[in-house]
Order: C-alpha cells, then sequence, then structure tokens
C-alpha cells in the first residue's frame, strides 16, 4: 500500500462514481428547470403580447400615425391573414403562424389571432425573444461542482482515518526492519567469514553446503531490508555495468541455494551488452528475482536466465521457473503481500524490484501459470543500453 496516495487515489474513483450517479438526477432536474424556464417565458411573451394589444386597443384612430411600442429584450410584430409582414421589428422567418407559444432554434415565439380588420388588417400579433438556458446549466453545473467537491473532500478525510489502521501497520514493520537490519547485520558477517575459514581448511562437504546456501538466503534478505530503510535518502549513481559478467556472477552466487533443491540454474547469456545503471539497483532486480524463481520452483527443476539484445536497441532480461506459478500477479509487487507464506521471506523484494524498474522506465512483462512455472521479462530501454566494440 502507498500510504501517500492510497486516499487520493481512491477519493477520485469514489468521487468518479457518485458524480456518474448523480448524473441521472441532475439530468432530470434540469430537464424541470428547463421546463420551469420555458413556462416562465410563456407568461413574459403573452404579458407583451396583451400589453401590446392595449397599446393598440387605446389607440385614437384619428391620430395621423401610430408609435408602435418597442422593448429592450421582445421583439414584436404585425401578420396579415398570409402571413406576410404588415409591420415587424422580428427579422428571422417565422415557420409556424400556429396560436400559442413555440420554440424554434433557439427563439421563443407567442402568437395571437387577432379579430379580422380591427389592428391595421393584421390578422397575427407575434412577440418574440431569444430563449436561453444559460442560467440554468449555470446553476446545473455549480450543483455538481459543489456536491463533487464535497464528497472529494469527505471522502479523503474519511478514506485518511480508514487507512489510518494500515499506515500505522506498515509503520511498526518499517520500523521493526530498520532494527532488525543493525541487529542481523554483524551474525551474517561472522557466519559468512568462518564458512570461508572453514571450507579453506577442510574442505567442502553437504552440510557446509547447505549452511552457506542458508546464510546467502539470509544475506539476500539483509540487502532488501537495507535498501528498503535507504533508499529514500540515499542517491545512486549510475555506473557501466557489463551485463553478462554481473549475471553470471549473479548465477554462481545462487548455486549453493539451488543445490539445496537439486535446481540447475542455466544462463543463456549474450556478452557484450552494458547498462548504465546503479550496480546496488541491478542487484537488487537480479538477486530477488533468483532467489524467488528458486524459492518457488520445485525440486530438481531449471531456473533459466536470458538477457538477449533486441533489434530496436533495447535489450530483454528474464527469469524463468518451473514452479507452481503465480495466483494473482497485480498483488506480487505490494510491500509485505507474500502468497505462499511457508516459503519464507518478508514481501519485499519485489516491491523493491518495482520501485527501482519504474524509476528507470524498464517494462516487465509476466507470464505465470500455476503448477507450470512464470516468467519475469524486463525491457530495458535503449537509452541505458550501450554495446561496447
Amino acid at each position: 500500500m502507498n500510504d501517500k496516495y492510497y486516499a487520493l487515489r481512491y477519493a477520485y474513483i469514489y468521487t468518479a462514481l457518485v458524480a456518474a450517479i448523480l448524473l441521472a438526477p441532475l439530468f432530470l432536474y434540469t430537464t424541470h428547470t428547463k421546463g420551469i424556464y420555458d413556462a416562465k417565458n410563456e407568461i413574459e411573451l403573452k404579458k407583451r403580447a396583451y400589453l401590446i394589444l392595449k397599446i393598440m386597443q387605446e389607440h385614437n384612430v384619428d391620430k395621423e400615425y401610430f408609435e408602435y411600442p418597442r422593448f429592450k429584450t421582445f421583439k414584436s410584430g404585425l401578420y396579415d391573414l398570409q402571413q406576410k409582414k404588415i409591420f415587424s421589428l422580428i427579422k428571422k422567418p417565422i415557420k409556424y403562424f400556429k396560436e400559442g407559444y413555440q420554440v424554434d432554434d433557439g427563439d421563443a415565439y407567442y402568437i395571437l389571432e387577432l379579430p379580422k380588420g380591427r389592428y391595421f388588417n393584421a390578422k397575427y400579433l407575434v412577440v418574440n425573444n431569444e430563449l436561453s438556458y444559460y442560467e440554468v446549466y449555470e446553476r446545473a453545473l455549480f450543483i455538481l461542482l459543489s456536491i463533487v467537491m464535497l464528497i472529494f473532500i469527505l471522502s479523503i478525510f474519511f478514506l485518511n482515518r480508514f487507512a489510518q489502521p494500515f499506515k500505522d501497520v506498515n509503520k511498526k514493520l518499517d520500523h521493526f526492519i530498520k532494527d532488525s537490519i543493525h541487529e542481523i547485520n554483524t551474525p551474517i558477517a561472522v557466519m559468512n567469514i568462518n564458512i570461508e575459514l572453514y571450507t579453506r581448511k577442510h574442505g567442502t562437504n553437504k552440510y557446509m553446503q547447505r549452511i552457506k546456501a542458508s546464510a546467502k538466503t539470509l544475506s539476500n534478505i539483509y540487502n532488501d531490508m537495507e535498501y528498503l530503510i535507504k533508499q529514500d535518502r540515499h542517491d545512486y549513481e549510475k555506473e557501466h555495468i557489463d551485463m553478462a559478467k554481473f549475471l553470471q556472477e549473479r548465477i554462481e552466487y545462487f548455486l549453493e541455494v539451488a543445490l539445496m533443491k537439486n535446481i540447475k540454474l542455466l544462463g543463456n547469456i549474450q556478452e557484450e551488452i552494458f547498462l548504465s545503471m546503479n550496480p546496488k539497483q541491478f542487484q537488487r532486480l537480479v538477486d530477488n528475482n533468483i532467489s524467488n524463481a528458486i524459492k518457488y520452483s520445485y525440486e530438481e527443476s531449471v531456473v533459466e536466465v536470458s538477457l538477449q539484445m533486441q533489434e530496436d536497441g533495447s535489450c530483454l532480461l528474464s527469469f524463468r521457473d518451473y514452479g507452481i506459478g503465480i495466483e494473482d500477479v497485480d498483488k506480487i509487487f505490494n510491500r509485505y503481500y507474500r502468497e505462499n507464506r511457508q516459503t519464507g521471506g518478508f514481501g519485499i523484494g519485489l516491491n523493491i524490484v518495482n520501485s527501482i524498474i519504474k524509476k528507470a522506465n524498464i517494462e516487465i512483462c509476466i507470464d505465470s501459470a500455476l503448477k507450470k512455472g512464470t516468467t519475469f521479462t524486463y525491457k530495458f530501454p535503449k537509452n541505458i543500453i550501450f554495446i561496447e566494440k
């Protein structure tokens, strides 16, 4: 679990789901509000129509001219029986002369039929204004954004509260690992020195090989814990690494570990490929993959390490085992996650590998089948790969 982004990530997801759920009632609300807005607009147009009618009724026919009423936001006009303009301030043509309220292409009209021959020989009085739902949409958008913001803030608050127990557990585990490093460093060093001294004096035997293999497994766990604690406060400078030489050394290092299960370590490694990367980080990637391949392989099987240059300038590094396989590939990079607790470990190796490959833009592909085996393939980009001739 990434404590820093846990609440934020799920707050986004939860807010998006709630916003999607709110779209249906918000659509109904907007439609209803538009209907109310239409009704109000119809009443306003009707009022203007009857106001014009009243002014025409009060007009003294003895006067030489009639001053047609004008409004700031409303336009109107008089039309004859053939729907031709007698006098009109409306510039757009009117499609349908049907009495009542109608809306056409963003314009609203109220059409009132007049008594024949009474008002300047006009048959229709038309009042028009532009119909805009801007206020309706603006209000709906404001409501949606307000609800989304409120839900987002509350989501972060409550998810942080819910995640706190998990954060506390992770902190305790991190402190435990930090304290463990100081305690196991000296015993491991003493074991390795004495194993080497004993082997030089008395030669090798199966019991000493088992002790040596166990010490190497323990050293790998120690290196993971040390890297985990120091990774955020240590600068890892890049160096030129001979990948073939490096991989061969790590394969030889794990030979005793593999022999404990009668597993063969096979290498199909192309020469003269060099990598620009920090050696300690590359070692964590390689060691964890070889260690896991041995750990989850069946006895008397094979672990294959392959390195091949690609035509596009990148290179593929793969680790293949013929073991128990992976049940949930999506979880294996989570810190402290272990699918099989009987195999031991702290569940931090692949989490470290994941953090390293993300920083270096290294792609990963995992092909796994239960009871058949797993292949981890890493694609190193061409900007960190080169060939020396």
